[in-house]
């Protein structure tokens, strides 16, 4: 009964409370699963087409630099002529904030984001696009069986957010049965009474940055405690890379599957995986663009930065907005029936690849297979200093050889890299997070500079 209530009325009432048409939304997604291929694209050309019309009549920003490209909102058919209008940065929202608001927009909302990349940005929302990542959500979480009333915990956000909640958010957690835990402060105590608050049994689902499931996973592996009969689902993670070492090992404490999603307050709510294995992107709603440094669209199954345009963002708008990501388009279909396109992978962010000597960019994870061959490693984060000099933070057990870790790591990024390296190592209780409870775990501080741009993204 506490389910069918959070479902069909306190999260309705809640949606219709905060003038939102969440639920008109999610019945066009979930519609939206069930058309052909083809049904689909004309979906989303239709809806481009009002969007940029609706842009360019109300948002003086997007008006002016669509004259200044000489497109007019009739110009643009469908997603491939979005390569005629100029790309959109933090720095462009920063500098044009105000000139982004639409003419005709009703309340919005401040947000911020970007603060771990060294980007600090603060932007707009308006209602219609918040709304749609709450349908977006929904709209996943049905394809795992799962949805609102179906108790959750989540592990996320900084201490802020949990100390701030205030009766009115306690409540709404009563009823929708959700539980907030803070990803920050994650010392042995606190991971020993996440187990404890799992263990009840009371959750179905939970909702975690990876790194921060993950450090509890490994905790439970420790103390040698079995969560596989505490009554999970799924797992859901976003907000940072899904390492295949951290899938693994979720998967495996839980006795669930992982279900990895992509996306950001700035972004929109971009690719979500199935429980098929594809990690779908959810077209009817944000258009993705794969690009290299110019700009212009790369093939299918080569890396990218992850250009996107959120077709719900009218009252701020969000046109070809660079995220600073880089992913891989897939031209397969996935077995699952949905006829949404799909990510073959997400690679990290632009900073978080390594650059070479000879002008490379590789995907840091060819460095972390190294390292995953390591025993006795628990944690660890790689900072590259410059191109040959790496600083390597590590969380060890009893079973990790200093010595012979040390020299495997060095000779095999020597290696991979095709020179000689410098690699510093500094071995920590644990490694500490940002202020919202995330973990990069591959960081370049190598200047833009001397980095060749993402066409030159290797594997």
């Amino acid at each position: 009964m506490r389910r069918w209530l959070a479902r069909n009325v306190w999260f309705r009432l809640q949606e219709l409370a905060k003038g939102h048409e969440t639920f008109r939304m999610l019945r066009d997604m979930e519609a939206a699963d069930r058309l052909t291929v083809s049904e689909l694209e004309q979906l989303q050309h239709e809806r481009l087409r009002a969007f940029l019309e609706s842009c360019y009549r109300h948002v003086p920003y997007v008006r002016r630099r669509m004259q200044e490209a000489g497109v007019g909102p009739g110009d643009v058919r469908d997603p491939g002529d979005l390569r005629r209008l100029p790309l959109m940065t933090k720095a462009d929202i920063r500098r044009h904030r105000s000139e982004l608001r639409a003419q005709n927009a009703t309340r919005l909302s401040s947000f911020t984001t970007g603060g771990s990349t060294g980007e600090p940005l603060i932007f707009d929302l308006g209602k219609e696009r918040i709304a749609s990542r709450v349908a977006c959500r929904q709209r996943v979480a049905g394809w795992w069986g799962v949805g609102v009333g179906d108790p959750e915990i989540a592990i996320w956000g900084s201490p802020i957010e949990v100390t701030r909640q205030d009766w009115v958010r306690g409540l709404r957690d009563r009823l929708f049965g959700a539980k907030l835990l803070s990803a920050f402060e994650m010392n042995e105590s606190v991971i020993r009474n996440y187990i404890d608050i799992i263990e009840t049994g009371e959750w179905q689902q939970i909702f975690a940055y990876p790194s921060a499931i993950h450090l509890l996973c490994l905790h439970a592996r420790r103390a040698r405690r079995n969560l596989r009969n505490a009554g999970i689902k799924v797992v859901f993670v976003t907000s940072e890379v899904l390492l295949p070492h951290q899938r693994e090992l979720i998967r495996d404490t839980f006795g669930c599957p992982v279900a990895n999603g992509y996306g950001g307050r700035d972004s929109g709510f971009i690719a979500h995986e199935c429980p098929q294995g594809g990690l779908h992107l959810m077209s009817d709603a944000v258009i993705t663009e794969i690009v290299d440094s110019e700009g212009r669209p790369v093939p299918f199954g080569e890396p990218g930065e992850i250009v996107v345009t959120d077709l719900y963002s009218r009252e701020a708008p969000f046109i070809r907005y660079v995220t600073g990501d880089i992913g891989v388009l897939s031209d397969q279909q996935c077995n699952c029936g949905r006829p949404l396109p799909l990510l073959a992978s997400i690679e990290g962010r632009s900073n978080d690849v390594v650059a070479t000597e000879d002008g490379r960019l590789m995907h840091g994870q060819s460095l972390v297979s190294r390292l995953m061959t390591v025993e006795g490693l628990e944690q660890f984060r790689i900072v590259q200093k410059r191109v040959d000099l790496f600083h390597v933070q590590l969380v060890c057990n009893a079973a990790y050889q200093r010595q012979s870790g040390e020299q495997w790591i060095r000779t095999g990024w020597a290696q991979l890299l095709r020179i000689p390296i410098q690699v510093t190592f500094e071995y920590l209780p644990r490694i500490p997070s940002d202020p919202r409870g995330k973990y990069r775990h591959i960081v370049s501080e190598v200047p833009a500079a001397d980095r060749t741009g993402v066409q030159s993204l290797i594997a």
